[in-house]
């Protein structure tokens, strides 16, 4: 697998608990990437259930990194 197959599967999985989330990846190395998705304050945890275990089973299997940092999308920003 590579680290642009994790991203997708994990977009895939995120889109699949939540059709309106935007989810923006960057990638930090060929094994590493980051996934920040902004989604209604609804789904956020249905997100993080969604992502958890996939996410320790490509780490596990296949050695990919891919973190999910889900944020609510109508939050105000944050000062300071």
């Amino acid at each position: 697998m590579t680290i642009d197959e994790a991203i997708n599967k994990m977009t895939e999985l995120i889109k699949a608990a939540c059709a309106g989330a935007e989810v923006k990846a960057a990638k930090m190395s060929d094994e590493e990437a980051r996934l920040s998705v902004y989604a209604p304050a609804a789904d956020m945890q249905k997100i993080k259930d969604a992502t958890f275990q996939p996410a320790i089973d490509m780490l596990n299997k296949d050695g990919m990194d891919v973190q999910v940092f889900v944020y609510d999308k109508d939050a105000p920003p944050l000062k300071g």
